[in-house]
């Protein structure tokens, strides 16, 4: 059958329109990477010299078991200053469910390809359900090795009547039980931004509406020609990233911006990191980092974020309490369902999508 895959249409046909996904790609056993898949020499990710020229350089590591502690809020707001991307370790969320939204994640991309499809952009039932594969497939001049199945959470009737049965049950669960600690890192990120309390007016504009992504990175004949993700920050408030153990994800260096980090896999940690929406509401003070990921030759890697967001109908600025001691605004006011358009309608490019923001 791989014979048989020799056009870029044919490929493009199998990968977007009939369902397959790079999965299917990857399980024929293809001795080498299609050509759409081979990301420019500047894009690729070498991951022998990744890190080297700041090898002391590691995102930080917080262990939250004592959330009244008044180290790990300082510990979490300097690494949103500084970093951008930093990990808990003994955050509240059950290990057993990220297990489980792990072998949900699984369960899913195991399913037939007829079956995933069901929930393409052309077939899903709901504009909130959308099984996909690399990023912007029709803005992008090389395609990254991904699949995904994106569900936007708007209601839990909606989610059950809604969302795949092979993982929806796990999925719920998991973002029920982090809802905690997302308010818990809001409350700290803000109060360093002398925002006293988090009334309910400001947790709309901050966490108003969340997505999920169940991501599959499946084994690559070529994984130095391509990426997984590539060059991006978030346009998130925050993101809440449970990844397995394969590893795959670098984030750019805090002092050498042309270093990247590798983000090792820590067995029950949550990766967090700062998105664009957080950056411009607190002036440029917390940091939306570029981060991407490699593809891989030996394993299959899932990973699974939650993208903590403003409503689509907000307005996104500088908040009035960064502001009041005079500091001046970085960012203009923008509405924040166009800045998220504006991200979705061109491939990866870095940090390109705050520039919609500034002054």
């Amino acid at each position: 059958m791989a014979s048989t895959m020799t056009s870029p249409s044919s490929i493009t046909d199998f990968v977007v329109n009939k369902g397959n996904g790079v999965k299917g790609l990857s399980e024929m056993g293809l001795k080498s990477l299609p050509k759409q898949y081979i990301q420019p020499l500047e894009e690729r990710i070498s991951t022998a010299s990744f890190g080297i020229k700041n090898s002391e350089e590691s995102v930080p590591i917080i262990d939250t078991s004592n959330w009244d502690d008044s180290k790990v809020a300082e510990a979490i707001c300097s690494a949103a200053e500084k970093w951008g991307f930093f990990q808990l370790v003994n955050h509240g969320v059950p290990i057993e469910v990220l297990e489980n939204v792990e072998e949900a994640t699984h369960r899913f991309f195991e399913l037939p390809a007829e079956e995933k499809s069901k929930n393409s952009k052309e077939r899903s039932c709901s504009n909130n359900v959308r099984f996909g594969t690399s990023f912007s497939p029709q803005a992008e001049k090389a395609l990254e090795w991904k699949d995904y199945l994106s569900l936007f959470y708007v209601s839990e009737d909606e989610a059950s009547a809604l969302w795949p049965p092979a993982c929806k049950d796990e999925v719920l669960e998991y973002m029920k039980k982090s809802e905690i600690l997302i308010k818990r890192l809001l409350e700290m990120l803000m109060k360093r931004l002398n925002v006293k309390e988090i009334d309910q007016e400001k947790e709309g504009l901050l966490m108003g509406s969340r997505r999920i992504n169940l991501n599959y990175y499946p084994i690559c004949p070529n994984p130095e020609l391509t990426v997984g993700v590539g060059r991006h920050s978030d346009v998130s408030t925050l993101t809440v990233l449970l990844q397995d153990q394969t590893g795959g994800l670098y984030v750019r260096g805090s002092t050498d911006k042309e270093s990247w980090i590798h983000v090792p896999p820590v067995k029950g940690s949550l990766v967090i990191n700062i998105g664009d929406a957080l950056q411009i509401m607190s002036n440029g003070r917390y940091k939306s980092i570029e981060h991407r990921v490699a593809a891989n030759g030996s394993n299959n890697r899932i990973s699974v974020p939650i993208f903590v967001n403003p409503r689509p109908s907000d307005l996104i600025s500088p908040l009035p309490e960064v502001l009041a001691s005079g500091e001046k605004a970085v960012y203009k006011q923008v509405l924040y369902s166009d800045y998220v358009k504006h991200f979705f309608r061109k491939a990866h490019d870095g940090k390109s999508t705050i520039e919609f923001a500034k002054i």
